[in-house]
C-alpha cells in the first residue's frame, strides 16, 4: 500500500515549527519548498534539522522544491538557477531523490520562445543531477499565463511538455502533475494522465471544482468565477481512479496536499481540510495494509 504515500508541502522557513505537528496527524511524507531563492539556507544544516524532526518515525523526505524562473536574468532568476544547482547537489542529504520547481518563461514572450533558453539552462543542470542520481520534476501549474505570454512556467500542457523533453532529451527530467491546474483549463486530466504516467515523479494532492452550471450560463471570459482550487476530497477528482492509474504505471512516490488555496477550507480551517484530504486520499489508495493470508 505504501509504495505510494500521503504528504504535505511545508516552506522551508516553517520546518521546524510546522513538521513535527504534522507528523502527529499521519503524514507520511513532506516536500521541502523554497519560493524563488533558497537565500542563504544552510542547506546542511537544514537536512540535519530535518533528519533529528523524522529521528524514529516512518516519515521522509519525498522531494525538495525551488518555484522561480531561472530563465531570465534579473539578480533574483539568477539566483533562483543558484538555488536548483543548489538543491541537486543536497538533496541526497534529505534522502530524496526529486528536485521540483517551475521551468521558468521568457516573460511576456509566446511559449516557443522560452525553449532555447530552457535548454540552455537545464541541460547542464540535467547532466549534474543525472551524475547525482537525481530527478528533475516540473510543476505544471500555468500562473496565470497562456500559450501567448506568461512569468514563470512553460511546463503548463501536453504540447509543452514534448517540446520540452524534446529540447533536454533526458529520462530524469519529468513532471510534478496535478489535476487541478489541468482542471482550471477545462482539460479532463484522466486521458492526460494516462498517457503521462510515465514521466510523472511526483504529484501535488490539489483538486478542483468547475461549476459548468456558471460556465453554461456566462461562459469563461464574464465576471463570474467557474472553477475553484480545491483540496482532495472537497474536489471534482476522483482520486481511486488516479491513484489506480499511477498504480498501474508502476508509480512509486508520493502525492502531497497542496493546501491554501481552498476557498472554504482556508484560514483556521486549512488544516482541518489538509487532515481530512490526508485521510480521503489514504482510503483512495486503498486504506490499511493487510498481508496476504494465502496465494
Amino acid at each position: 500500500m505504501h509504495e505510494i504515500k500521503i504528504g504535505t508541502l511545508i516552506n522551508a522557513g516553517n520546518v521546524k515549527k510546522v513538521m513535527p505537528k504534522l507528523i502527529e496527524h499521519g503524514f507520511e511524507t513532506f516536500s521541502i519548498t523554497f519560493w524563488e531563492t533558497t537565500g542563504d539556507c544552510d542547506l546542511e544544516k537544514l537536512a540535519n534539522d530535518v533528519k533529528n524532526i523524522l529521528k524514529d518515525t516512518n516519515c521522509g523526505i519525498s522531494s525538495v522544491g525551488i518555484y522561480g524562473n531561472p530563465l531570465m536574468d534579473s539578480q533574483m532568476n539568477i539566483s533562483t538557477r543558484t538555488s536548483w544547482e543548489k538543491l541537486i547537489n543536497a538533496a541526497h542529504l534529505f534522502g530524496t531523490d526529486i528536485v521540483a520547481g517551475f521551468t521558468g518563461r521568457i516573460t511576456g514572450k509566446p511559449l516557443e520562445d522560452s525553449i532555447p533558453k530552457f535548454k540552455e539552462v537545464f541541460t547542464p543542470l540535467a547532466a549534474l543531477a543525472k551524475e547525482k542520481n537525481i530527478r528533475l520534476a516540473f510543476e505544471n501549474c500555468a500562473m496565470e499565463g497562456s500559450w501567448k505570454s506568461g512569468d514563470w512556467n512553460i511546463a503548463i500542457s501536453p504540447k509543452a511538455w514534448e517540446m520540452m523533453f524534446e529540447a533536454v532529451p533526458f529520462d530524469n527530467l519529468g513532471l510534478q502533475w496535478e489535476p487541478c491546474h489541468q482542471m482550471i483549463q477545462l482539460i479532463d486530466p484522466i486521458p492526460q494522465l494516462r498517457k503521462w504516467a510515465k514521466k510523472i515523479f511526483a504529484v501535488h494532492g490539489k483538486d478542483a471544482t468547475i461549476a459548468w452550471d456558471v460556465i453554461k450560463e456566462n461562459g469563461i471570459i464574464g465576471s463570474e468565477p467557474f472553477a475553484w482550487h480545491r483540496t482532495p476530497g472537497f474536489g471534482d477528482s476522483n482520486w481511486t481512479d488516479i491513484i489506480s492509474i499511477l498504480r498501474m504505471s508502476g508509480f512509486k512516490g508520493s502525492i502531497e496536499i497542496e493546501g491554501w488555496h481552498d476557498p472554504v477550507y482556508k484560514d483556521d480551517l486549512e488544516y482541518v481540510g489538509q487532515v481530512h484530504a490526508l485521510n480521503y486520499l489514504k482510503n483512495c489508495r486503498g486504506g490499511d495494509w493487510v498481508p496476504n493470508l494465502e496465494r
